[in-house]
């Protein structure tokens, strides 16, 4: 026999979730736990007729086989369940115990145990009756304050829609929710609410409240929720004398105070939301100190502004500066206030809408001193946000500087507090930021970045690891050693002094605060550790005008960050000891990861730097992402600035996206967003494209393998790379792209992206290129046509057209000239023509050729073929040696 089972005192979630199961184990028994809450239960008194739930007292007495454990993770369990009785547990919560079998757990994190088998009813596409949705509703409305608990999912709010889509009484589950209290209820909570404590915990509000009741029989549960929905605590622990036992009920709005932890230490149990214990061997004084106890052990810090404020120098203004001046700051630097300081004290907080009131007025000469909000508005870094809300809500602002012990040490803004809204429970990542870390960088380069950030602690300063490589370690992508480091403080100080530590040598730019600590050979040779490590000053940026490159200033590690071009590339690691591992995320970097969107940070982004639109298109194929759709259509207004863009700038980004896997791709994007044609109208992407790319990676690597001249060969044509390369150059696919372009647009494609003179060089050759392929294409051609056809252009290009062409007789012969006829030199040479007495001039390059022609004919073999044919061109010359 095959049971389903929930937990004693059973609420909505429980009763819903027995539902749930039985709905898709049809086969199964849906057992009524022995105690129900008392609006469970006048619901089933009501409805229960048309419910598959029976009482534990007329199960059958059969063996049990199998027991679905719903809403819970223990149970009471009826007669008939043994050792070898198999265990499934469905359940919201993260599995607890260690004795189920592989696959007996199946479980997320939802706002109701319901949601997870109302998802499976919905998929297998059950009907449901009116009774049955609405009861399913309940359990997923009582569990998550009908869908405005802090722990609610949106696979929550999807669940129950598709429920009042099957015919949910909305009416029914209101009438149930809001059960009214019976008079020993209401005489309960009456003295609890008056006999309620309010206690502090790591900056949680906890709310406990006592009461005994020797002669209370009904339910206790509603009684607590009615408290906890009037006084809206952290958490919530009523603790009832009932002179048998003691009885606890816990409720909690957050995970930072985990109610089941503390009700399993008393030898209860529950979840981290919801729990209780029955206490038989202390008092109500006893539990209740005992509880005190337990709160200061398990109740996890709340958030503090040093948690989520940006570290570093705070950008400021003087009371004495002007409205206008302000006014320049702000359009220059883009913050919306600034803290108004005095020989280091803070006066007060000046922001951008004063400042245009100001202006609006004519003041702009008038000092901001008296339109700033004066007062102290600071906090110290280890208040609580409530703290910062309350502080930004009194004096109406939007940034609050940072004071500790007298000294400014950095600000906290709005942006920083609306993040917390997608993590209402904060979770620690350094441990898994940590691991990670130590799973992609090698022991050595570890060790060494350990050094450096021991060495940024006593400098004071803050060291991160930022932007794509962090990107890439959350999303598991391998990449090599080289890491971007920024500090925020004096990178070149830090540098140096990890060289007078360490050895090596360091080269810096003080303008940008920029240092290269180029590692000893004991650092560098080993395993995973780059030549070098780069250290960069944080830094904000402004742009004078539209696709100018931008002036740069020092700045903090947040506006560093904001000046980046993506959100994905806007995190950082810090490296500090007492933050390793922490995630800095200000923009939504790791959701946009999640969704795997490519999203702007503001919107004159494309403007500022229009290159960002080829980036976007190349991280977009590179991690099989989507541009968001309001970035899209920023990329579609100032697509036409990538024409005042320099061609050294184009140029860059184009070459870095023929350096991806697959550019053809990126093509693509680039196409589709007319970047590629506004680059140049003669710019196109198509299928020949996407073809001739492939088959150039495809092909690279063999054709030069196959080639009868060896790498580094010395000869005045077709030079050969110095390697074989395995990949194609950037240049070959930017001259490949150009193949069927005519003469004046390549050079228009020269002039427009500045290229290097060796790169036109190849990409001018494209229609001499094309007619060779024209004339390789006529019948009858012999093997020394084939050489004259191909020997003027080099090495690249010649592979180029095996590559472009479509003809198979073309790349026949192509493929001939590189395995062969390239290599065909005649032996004798000018010495020979020169013993023979012939004056030198014309006749010497003439005879060479015609011998090397004989050769690749075929026509000559040995010396004696050539001394033979020399003499025979000599006599018809009219002249032999000496003449």
């Amino acid at each position: 026999m095959h049971v389903i089972l929930s937990h004693e005192h059973a609420d909505f979630d429980a009763l819903a979730s027995l539902l749930g199961a039985a709905l898709l184990m049809p086969d199964a028994v849906p057992v009524l736990p022995r105690r129900l809450n008392r609006n469970v239960t006048d619901f089933l008194t009501i409805y229960g007729g048309q419910l598959p739930f029976i009482e534990p007292g007329t199960l059958p007495r059969r063996q049990i086989d199998w027991a679905t454990l719903v809403d819970t993770q223990s149970a009471q369990y009826p007669r008939g369940m043994g050792r070898e009785t198999r265990i499934q547990i469905i359940d919201h919560h993260a599995l607890s115990r260690d004795d189920v079998e592989q696959g007996g757990y199946w479980g997320s994190k939802t706002g109701a145990c319901a949601t997870l088998l109302v998802e499976e009813a919905c998929r297998r596409n059950i009907e449901l009756t009116p009774i049955e949705a609405t009861l399913l509703l309940l359990g997923i409305y009582e569990d998550t304050g009908s869908l405005a608990y802090a722990g609610t999912t949106p696979r929550d709010l999807q669940a129950a829609a598709w429920l009042m889509e099957q015919g949910a009484n909305l009416e029914v589950a209101a009438d149930f929710l809001h059960h009214p209290l019976s008079a020993a209820q209401r005489d309960l909570y009456d003295r609890l609410v008056e006999n309620a404590e309010t206690h502090k915990f790591a900056g949680h509000v906890i709310v406990m409240a006592t009461a005994k009741a020797p002669d209370f029989k009904d339910e206790l549960s509603t009684v607590a929720h009615k408290i906890r929905n009037l006084l809206e605590p952290a958490a919530l622990f009523v603790i009832v004398d009932l002179e048998e036992h003691v009885q606890l009920v816990t409720r909690s709005a957050t995970d930072a105070v985990p109610v089941g932890r503390i009700a399993t230490a008393f030898g209860g149990g529950g979840h981290d939301r919801a729990a209780a214990a029955m206490i038989q061997d202390l008092s109500i004084e006893e539990t209740h100190q005992r509880l005190l106890q337990f709160l200061d052990k398990y109740i996890q810090p709340l958030i503090t502004v040093e948690e989520i404020m940006s570290h570093g120098a705070v950008r400021t203004v003087d009371p004495d500066t002007t409205v206008a001046e302000a006014a320049e700051t702000m359009r220059r630097y883009g913050h919306e206030g600034y803290p108004v300081v005095r020989d280091g004290e803070v006066l007060g907080i000046l922001t951008r809408r004063e400042v245009d009131r100001a202006m609006h007025h004519g003041l702009d000469s008038a000092p901001i001193e008296t339109y700033m909000h004066k007062g102290a508005v600071s906090l110290s870094p280890q208040a609580s946000v409530e703290e910062l809300q309350k502080l930004m809500m009194e004096y109406d602002v939007g940034q609050v500087p940072v004071v500790d012990d007298g000294d400014m040490i950095g600000i906290v803004t709005r942006t920083d507090l609306l993040k917390l809204w997608g993590q209402p429970d904060r979770v620690d990542r350094a441990a898994e930021i940590k691991a990670r870390l130590q799973s992609a960088l090698s022991p050595a380069l570890l060790e060494l970045l350990d050094l450096a950030s021991a060495t940024a602690d006593r400098h004071d300063d803050q060291l991160y690891i930022v932007g794509g490589f962090v990107r890439d370690l959350l999303l598991g992508v391998e990449r090599g050693p080289d890491i971007d480091l920024v500090v925020d403080g004096d990178a070149i100080g830090l540098a140096r002094s990890l060289q007078r530590e360490q050895g090596g040598r360091v080269t810096s730019h003080f303008r940008f605060g920029t240092a290269k600590w180029i590692l000893p050979d004991d650092w560098s040779n080993q395993a995973g550790v780059p030549d070098a490590l780069d250290f960069v000053a944080a830094r904000t940026e402004f742009y004078e005008r539209p696709t100018a490159l931008p002036s740069v200033e020092r700045g903090s590690i947040k506006s560093d960050l904001r000046r980046r071009d993506f959100t994905i590339n806007t995190m950082a690691i810090s490296l500090n000891l007492d933050r390793y591992g922490e995630l800095l995320d200000f923009f939504g970097g790791e959701a946009d990861l999640q969704r795997g969107l490519i999203r702007v940070l503001h919107n004159l982004s494309f403007v500022e730097d229009p290159t960002r639109i080829l980036r976007a298109a190349r991280l977009a194929e590179r991690l099989d992402f989507e541009i968001e759709s309001r970035t899209r259509e920023l990329i579609d207004d100032a697509v036409d600035l990538l024409d005042r863009v320099s061609g050294d700038r184009v140029r860059h980004e184009l070459f870095s996206t023929f350096e991806e896997k697959e550019p053809e791709r990126v093509l693509g994007w680039l196409h589709n967003l007319s970047a590629l044609q506004t680059i140049h109208p003669a710019l196109t992407y198509e299928a020949w494209v996407a073809e001739k790319f492939q088959n150039l990676r495809a092909n690279i690597a063999g054709w030069y393998q196959m080639s009868c001249r060896p790498p580094n060969a010395k000869t005045d044509r077709s030079p050969l790379p110095p390697e074989l390369p395995t990949q194609p150059r950037p240049a070959l696919y930017l001259a490949l792209l150009c193949y069927r372009l005519t003469a004046q647009e390549i050079a228009e494609i020269v002039r427009r992206l500045q290229t290097r003179r060796d790169i036109a060089t190849l990409m001018r050759q494209m229609p001499a290129l094309r007619s060779a392929e024209e004339r390789l294409n006529q019948a009858g051609l012999r093997r020394s046509d084939v050489y004259h056809i191909l020997e003027k252009f080099d090495a690249d290009a010649v592979c180029l057209l095996w590559v472009a062409t479509d003809d198979p007789q073309v790349r026949e012969r192509t493929d001939l000239y590189q395995r062969e006829l390239q290599c065909v030199e005649p032996i004798l040479d000018g010495h020979y023509l020169e013993e023979l007495g012939v004056r030198p001039g014309p006749i010497y390059r003439d005879v060479l050729e015609a011998i090397r022609d004989a050769r690749l004919d075929l026509e000559v073999k040995a010396r004696e073929d050539e001394e033979a044919l020399v003499q025979r061109i000599l006599a018809e010359r009219g002249g032999g040696a000496g003449d």
